[in-house]
């Protein structure tokens, strides 16, 4: 299960075929990549399919149009070709569509890969992972974890404001103007306790050990496994096929230079 893996290594096996992935511009290799990126989705995650489709359906949105306006506005060396159709003052040849298309399935592919990791790791455990295996800062990390912590707190506190001014017979505002006027009085009184917390929170955390010295025990011990290397390698062999299947067809694409056999 995907859910298990070290999470530093996880966010590594996802950034270096995103990377990879970004110089092609092929319909073929992105696409073989979708199709992998779905099977370790659905059949490899324990993820809410509902949940997954609901954050991933309005991010394809922003693939298709921005496959959309590429399609418009395609550079010379790529617009090559017959022209297939013309919207208003655009002549859209068929180099454009392929690429737009490539584009739109990276995109996809991007947004994938993002989703996997954010629903499969435990935000705690990536952190301490960076701590232990990427060696970042007990100090940086620690902060960063007691800030997501507040992130609960602030949405009940700025809920019991809003209870409170509507008890006062402050309602919604209307308007832009009055709305901002409304959000400053939010802002400072959840300032104000943000303050506080930060003081408490930096004094017990003092007093607890927590000086930012890297070399300290661990109550969680992060280890990176066989089966991290395994995905490593697999995510890594999957991109060479498509790169190779690619190849072979004759339609690989690097950066405009079609490479056939």
């Amino acid at each position: 299960m995907i859910h298990s893996l070290n999470p530093t290594m996880k966010a590594i096996t996802i950034i270096m075929p995103a990377i990879l992935l970004s110089f092609s511009f092929d319909i073929i290799t992105p696409a073989i990549m979708f199709i992998y990126i779905l099977i370790l989705t659905f059949f490899f995650s324990k993820l809410n399919i509902k949940k997954w489709l609901f954050y991933f359906i309005p991010m394809s949105f922003f693939a298709l149009g921005l496959a959309w306006m590429t399609m418009l506005y395609t550079d010379d060396r790529y617009a090559t070709g017959p022209i297939i159709f013309s919207f208003l003052s655009f002549d859209i040849r068929m180099g454009s569509i392929i690429v737009s298309i490539s584009l739109a399935l990276r995109s996809l592919c991007f947004i994938g890969l993002s989703l996997l990791f954010a629903f499969t790791t435990d935000p705690t455990k990536f952190m301490l992972s960076l701590m232990q295996q990427a060696r970042l800062s007990p100090k940086l990390t620690y902060g960063i974890l007691a800030g997501y912590r507040f992130v609960p707190t602030f949405r009940h506190e700025l809920d019991m404001l809003k209870k409170a001014h509507r008890i006062r017979g402050f309602g919604h505002a209307k308007g832009w103007r009055n709305l901002v006027e409304q959000m400053k009085q939010y802002f400072i009184p959840l300032l104000a306790g943000a303050i506080r917390k930060a003081e408490r929170v930096a004094i017990a955390m003092e007093s607890k050990g927590f000086t930012g010295s890297k070399e300290r025990t661990y109550y969680t011990v992060m280890k990176i496994k066989f089966t991290d290397y395994l995905f490593l390698s697999i995510m890594l062999i999957i991109l060479i096929i498509a790169y190779y299947v690619s190849y072979r067809l004759g339609t690989l694409n690097i950066f405009g230079h079609r490479i056939t056999p």
